[in-house]
């Protein structure tokens, strides 16, 4: 089993770096995406909190 999410994450890895390389624009439109939903998701949990304290 550790040696199949060894292989797993080393295909991962390597298909970052392939898209880095092949492509950059598309590479950091992708990041900006995630953070953009990262963002989005902690604005939600302290809109949560803030309603959930008063």
């Amino acid at each position: 089993m550790a040696q199949t999410k060894k292989i797993a994450l080393y295909v991962v890895v390597v298909f970052v770096l392939y898209t880095i390389i092949t492509s950059p624009a598309r590479a950091a439109d992708l990041v900006q995406v995630g953070f953009e939903g990262i963002s989005s998701a902690a604005q939600g949990v302290g809109a949560f909190m803030t309603e959930l304290i008063n």
